[in-house]
């Protein structure tokens, strides 16, 4: 598909966790930079918040405020003009959940931990319209080993997180269908898409023991698969490493179609927003830039953005 990508803003720190809010403005995290910025339709950037470790997915919630994954941190790496990750850093603690006042910059933690196991990696995140949110761990990496990963549903008055399912490998972009009905979780390393229909907010359906939910897709030759967004027709846009741009996965067993990036093998966020819900947001983290295109089908719209 050919889809025109227009430069919003360049120098941010591998950004990532999009959303975009009524008045055309993007609120992002800055994952290397360690904090929470505001992109100005004009491109201009405000920092909201330091939040330190690795803030990466983020969220509006229902109350307002702006709901954070932070990975704990990361080892990088810049080369041909690329910034990275590699690794965990000497001072990594934990991942945890954060909210943060868009209005004031002050945060807090609400979650590093569930039923005694820290977080590891929390990545990215969508809330329902029942008010609770899902979220990804990726897991943690280092020369001797890798974390499983899971996702996780949690309120956001710090009173309850549940692991929903585990282990995946490497669980990364997270959505929910049309319907909250669904929800959609994208693998890294194995470039698969995986659904599980949903009994009860934070509760899936039995799934056949061979199979660790419904699979979508799995692409082809070495594509890692970063976080996702739904179409209001219930397709899902995945940003994809390495190829470098956005794979639109159907829910039907259809074909995957792909649009490209500009350049950039780290595309890791699509976000929509508009009156029209075809405008979209996309991230292009290894060279720090905020991208603005028009897409060809409506994005849906998330349940408490503003």
């Amino acid at each position: 598909m050919d889809v025109k990508l227009t430069r919003v803003c360049e120098g941010l720190d591998f950004p990532e966790g999009p959303i975009a809010m009524d008045d055309g403005s993007i609120i992002l995290v800055e994952i290397r930079g360690q904090r929470l910025t505001h992109v100005l339709p004009d491109g201009r950037k405000v920092v909201i918040a330091e939040l330190g470790g690795g803030p990466n997915g983020a969220a509006v919630g229902p109350d307002g405020m702006i709901y954070v994954c932070n990975n704990g941190g990361f080892i990088w790496t810049e080369g041909d003009e690329i910034t990275r990750p590699i690794g965990t850093p000497d001072a990594y603690v934990s991942g945890s959940i954060q909210r943060v006042d868009p209005a004031t910059g002050a945060f807090e933690t609400l979650y590093d931990a569930c039923d005694g196991q820290p977080l590891r990696g929390p990545n990215d995140i969508v809330f329902d319209k029942e008010g609770g949110f899902y979220f990804t761990d990726l897991g943690k990496t280092t020369p001797e080993y890798v974390h499983h990963g899971a996702f996780y549903y949690a309120l956001p008055d710090g009173s309850r997180i549940t692991r929903v399912h585990a282990p995946m490998i490497t669980p990364n972009g997270i959505g929910l269908s049309p319907d909250d009905k669904t929800v959609h979780v994208a693998e890294t390393r194995t470039g698969r898409v995986w659904s599980f229909d949903l009994l009860a907010p934070g509760k899936i359906a039995p799934h056949p023991y061979t199979m660790p939910g419904r699979l979508l897709t799995t692409l082809p030759d070495y594509q890692l698969l970063d976080s996702l967004a739904v179409q209001a027709n219930g397709a899902i846009c995945v940003a994809t490493l390495m190829r470098g741009g956005i794979s639109i996965v159907p829910v039907d067993g259809g074909p995957v179609r792909y649009v490209a990036g500009p350049g950039d093998p780290y595309i890791t966020n699509i976000c929509f927003g508009g009156p029209d819900m075809c405008d979209a947001w996309i991230t292009a983290s290894g060279t720090g830039c905020l991208y603005h295109a028009r897409w060809p089908e409506p994005g849906l719209r998330l349940n408490f953005n503003a």
